[in-house]
């Protein structure tokens, strides 16, 4: 295999960065749920819903936007070297980002509900919620790391 461009380079870094800024504010986003769903006062409902605010839409979104616009370029370039759309491994990566962006969705949906009823849901269905992206990780990483074959 040649070596990466300089470009190719750039854009790989852009993407983990990107994707490390995404799955912060995907673990981030619901663990502010479990608290928001565990507050009493009118005074930490706004703050919650604040912190909600500002981290969906200007982290979550400039994050999630970043990582897929990255990874279509990463694909396009590597794929003429490393033959991605013939890999099943990488079919099922691309599966669980769509399950990944998805979430992101739901997280919005959320949101919107606890702005009008903090205890819409219980803190403990929080926590459960919030390790979903984390199964995600796992199985993501170890598809693209070791790219089993099927």
């Amino acid at each position: 295999m040649d070596s990466p461009s300089d470009a190719f380079l750039w854009v790989k870094a852009l993407h983990i960065i990107a994707v490390v800024c995404w799955f912060a504010a995907l673990f981030y986003l619901p663990r502010l749920y479990v608290y928001h769903a565990m507050s009493e006062d009118a005074t930490s409902h706004q703050r919650f819903q604040i912190m909600e605010r500002k981290l969906y839409r200007g982290i979550m979104w400039p994050a999630m936007l970043a990582t897929l616009i990255t990874a279509h370029f990463l694909v396009d370039w590597g794929d003429a070297t490393q033959h991605y759309h013939e890999a099943i491994w990488f079919y099922l990566k691309v599966g669980l980002v769509g399950l990944l962006v998805i979430y992101h969705f739901v997280c919005g949906y959320y949101r919107k509900k606890l702005m009008v009823d903090a205890h819409y849901k219980s803190h403990k269905f929080w926590r459960y919620f919030n390790e979903m992206p984390t199964l995600i990780l796992f199985a993501v990483v170890i598809l693209v790391v070791v790219k089993p074959q099927f």
